[in-house]
């Protein structure tokens, strides 16, 4: 009984773990309007970013903000993460 409650409890805890894991930047509702394509290759031009940035709710910013200022987060998106940055200080 013991070790079906903990092999229970171990699943439980990757399952929660696993979507803790999954943040801002790995949703691809979040960066479809950031990008040209359907497969998110070519970004568009700043104007075009800036303009979905400022037209996400501000939770989302700053979850993307937040996502971009961490070293590990960001290095799969630094060039994405490079114009979130230049737009940090901008207000709607």
């Amino acid at each position: 009984m013991n070790i079906k409650n903990i092999c229970l409890g171990a699943l439980a805890l990757s399952m929660v773990g696993g979507v803790a894991f999954a943040g801002a930047l790995d949703e691809p509702d979040n960066m479809a309007p950031f990008f040209t394509d359907s497969g998110m290759k070519t970004m568009k031009p700043m104007e075009e970013f800036k303009t979905a940035f400022m037209a996400m709710p501000k939770e989302k910013q700053d979850a993307m903000m937040k996502e971009c200022n961490d070293a590990a987060m960001s290095k799969p998106h630094a060039e994405f993460c490079a114009n979130v940055r230049a737009l940090g200080g901008a207000s709607k």
